[in-house]
Formats: structure tokens, sequence, C-alpha cells
């Protein structure tokens, strides 16, 4: 029988390939983490956008084998040809209806652009044909580099990661050869804040909630949660001062106005600021990874690291259907009070002047954490997963 090797290629910050056995590896041990939890009350039919990755892939997990919910997905991923093995997130979304089934549940995958006035429709009637004409649950988690803009689709808008006012020079994590350099971004322009805002923002997050009411798709209590972040002092010229921090702040004021919408219905539409932790977007941005190794690093002495399977379980179970809501000042979810408390950041602050590219190397505590959930993002680096597949499993699994 033919072989596959599978050869992990990393260029620059960039997976370049795939391991679908250790995607599907990592698919049953995340399962693992939510069901050694036990079950709770939640939703029933959720609506994921976002789901084939990273905190979307997590949310749909929980609240399938969680709360038992059924689930609808909607990535936007490139699949498996002859010639290409397809991206992790195509296979995170074959693997998860895979075992979803096999346990009894209802799961269905929608591979479309989530930004396009089509795709909303082509949920809509998902929901209306195989939901039981009701979602009681959505959750917006999309990090994309661009959208169209849905009333001009000549047009299209680009996000950016770049600070405010003056350049930025940080160092960033060089995977593919292991090293740190030191970059630069000159400021963004007040087109590019604005299309981040488009992009990045919540105005996507408003257009499904009100396309789903007008459908009568929603249940009275229905809830629906946008991802955000803060992030440290350290991080915060690129991040919560720069165009993400901005963007993110819009999709704060998209949530208050659907808040104000859905209340009089017995609904909620809220805003969680989640933790840091690697995915295939968060290793380009300038200084991040650099923190990440200084966070994990202090993690694995304090104990307390969580990986996106751990924190959204923990957010649902405790804060979004559960009793232990912690909510700041205005009144958004903080599961990443756990990260930001000073026991953990004054030593994070004491530990980055160690990371710089003199004195930077690969057997650094924190790097080593980061690599290899960066490699397992692509099913790489999985314990006991071997780099080679057979061919003829490749064509079952994929066609």
């Amino acid at each position: 029988m033919a072989q596959m090797t599978l050869t992990e290629k990393i260029a620059g910050n960039v997976a370049r390939s795939v391991n679908p056995l250790g995607l599907q590896q990592m698919m049953a041990q995340q399962i693992a983490t939510v069901t050694k939890q036990g079950t709770y009350a939640g939703a029933k039919h959720a609506l994921i956008l976002g789901g084939s990755s990273s905190y979307g892939l997590a949310s749909r997990l929980t609240a399938a084998f969680g709360m038992g919910a059924a689930t609808l997905s909607v990535g936007y991923e490139r699949p498996p040809r002859p010639d290409f093995l397809g991206t992790a997130g195509w296979w995170n979304q074959v693997f998860f209806k895979q075992a979803a089934e096999k346990a009894g549940l209802l799961a269905e995958n929608l591979n479309a652009d989530v930004f396009l006035p089509e795709t909303k429709r082509a949920v809509i009637q998902a929901i209306k044909a195989d939901f039981g004409g009701k979602i009681d649950f959505l959750v917006y988690s999309i990090a994309a580099p661009k959208r169209k803009n849905p009333v001009n689709p000549d047009e299209a808008w680009r996000s950016v990661i770049k600070p405010l006012g003056a350049p930025l020079t940080d160092y960033t994590l060089d995977l593919e050869h292991e090293k740190l350099v030191s970059t630069t971004l000159e400021p963004a322009t007040a087109d590019e804040v604005a299309a981040t805002n488009h992009v990045m923002g919540g105005e996507d997050w408003e257009l499904w909630v009100h396309a789903l009411q007008a459908a009568g798709v929603l249940v009275d209590n229905f809830k629906t949660i946008l991802y955000s972040y803060e992030g440290p002092r350290v991080t915060a010229p690129i991040y919560h001062d720069g165009t993400l921090g901005q963007a993110k702040r819009a999709a704060e004021a998209s949530g208050r106005r659907l808040q104000a919408e859905l209340a009089p219905l017995g609904g909620e539409a809220l805003v969680s600021v989640n933790r840091s932790v690697t995915t295939k977007a968060s290793v380009v941005i300038p200084g991040f990874s650099r923190y990440c190794m200084a966070l994990y690093r202090v993690e694995q002495d304090r104990g307390g690291h969580e990986q996106p399977i751990d924190h959204i379980d923990r957010l649902f179970r405790d804060m979004v259907y559960g009793t232990h809501r912690e909510v700041d000042a205005r009144g958004r979810l903080r599961p990443d009070a756990l990260e930001l408390s000073p026991a953990v950041q004054d030593v994070v602050e004491a530990v980055l002047p160690q990371i710089t590219p003199a004195n930077f190397t690969p057997d650094f505590p924190g790097y080593q954490q980061f690599r290899q959930e960066f490699r397992q993002l692509n099913g790489f680096g999985v314990v006991g997963v071997p780099n080679v597949m057979d061919a003829d499993e490749f064509t079952k699994l994929s066609f």
C-alpha cells in the first residue's frame, strides 16, 4: 500500500503543510478535555461563525460535548485535492463532524465566506431545514484579513496590524529559523483604521443577528457572544492602542447595541475578553509571540496555563451558562483575569527583558511551549502520531 510522507513546512511564521492524523488526535484530546468536566445545561442549537480553528473550534467542542448541542459551523477553508492536503481548518471540520455524529449529535459544516449575504441565506436555510427552525446561541469568532463591502461587492476592506500615531519597533519571533528579529511598523493611516474596523469590528456581527431575527430563526432567550482582547501593558502599543484595539472597541459598541435590542426579549449579547493564546493569526503580531513566551514560562512555573479549549470550556460553564460571571465596569466578561492578574504580570514583565535576539535560544522554556502549540495547530508534534499515512486513507478521509 502506497504511503505519503507528511513533511512539516514552516515559511517565516506561516505553516505550509498539515498532518491530518495529528489533527484527528488533537480533536480527540480536546473532546476528552470537555467530557471529563461533565455535561451542563446550555444551548441546544448553536451556530458557530469561525468554527474551524482556535476559539471558534473550542466553542463548538464545548457546545456539543459539554451541552449536547446540535451545531452548525461556518468556516472558510481550502479543501484537499489530489496534489494538496488541504488546510488544518478543513480537517478540523471533518473530524469534528465525524466525532459529533458518532456521539449522536447533529453537526453540519458550511465552507463559505462568512461576510457574504449569500452565506447568511444558506445558514438560515439550513437552520429551517435541519435545526428545528430556531437557534439559541451564536458565537462570532472571526479573524479575517479582508471583507467585501456587502453593499458594493467590488470594494474590499483589508485589515492591518499597525500602531497609531507613531512607528513601533519590537521583536518578532521567526519560527522558521528559530530566532528573534527586530521589526518596525509605520503607523496606520485613517483609511487603514477604518478598513480594519470594517473587517474586525462588530459590523458583520450585527448584520448576522439582524438577518437571523428577520428570518424568524431566533428563540426569545437567544444568546450571542463575540470574542475580544485587552492584553497586558507590554503589548498595548501594537494591540490595545493600535488598529486591532480600535476594531475591538468598535465590536464592543456593536455588542452594546445588540444587548439593547435583545434584552427586552430575554436574550443577551455578550462580549468576552479572552486570554492570549497561540494561533495562526497571533503569531504574526509583532511583540506578541515574545510576550507569550514570557507568559507561558511564568505559567509553567505557577500552573494555570490554558489553551483555547480549556479557556472556552471554563468561559461557557462558569460565565455564559453558569453562575460565576466575572464582569468588568464595561459589562464585558473577563475570563482573562487570571492572565492579567498582578501576580502573573509582574513576573512576566521581569522575564521579558531576558528575551532578546542576543540571548534567545530555542531551549527557552516558554518558547518550547509556544512552538509545540503552533506545530499542533497543523497536526505536527502530536505525541504518538507518525508523519506518514496511507494514500488510500487520505483519499477515504477527504473525498
